[in-house]
């Protein structure tokens, strides 16, 4: 195999492990972030400063329950009630 050939495998497979790993990372909220879902992307911004802006964002806004998944199904999100272990698998506890 010549030198081109492995470095080309090893780009290759670091890539797919760097892609697994990426999308196995956490969304982080943090206070004064939102995270907004539009034409099937989500995006995260800062949100503007301000009480006038807080009380037009919390006049509609719905606590999210503990033990709610969300995922993707051809092209929409959506959420239920259950939980992943470790592996993947859903359950409802």
């Amino acid at each position: 195999m010549t030198t081109l050939s492995k470095t080309l495998i090893a780009a290759t497979a670091f890539a797919a492990i760097a892609t697994s790993a990426f999308s196995q990372a956490p969304m982080e909220f943090k206070s004064g972030m939102a995270h907004v879902y539009v034409g099937g992307k989500m995006s995260g911004i800062t949100i503007a400063p301000g009480e006038k802006n807080h009380e037009a964002m919390m006049k509609n806004a719905t606590k999210v329950p503990n033990n709610t998944v969300f995922f993707m199904n051809n092209g929409q999100l959506y959420s239920t009630s259950g939980m992943l272990d470790p592996t993947g698998n859903f359950y409802i506890p």
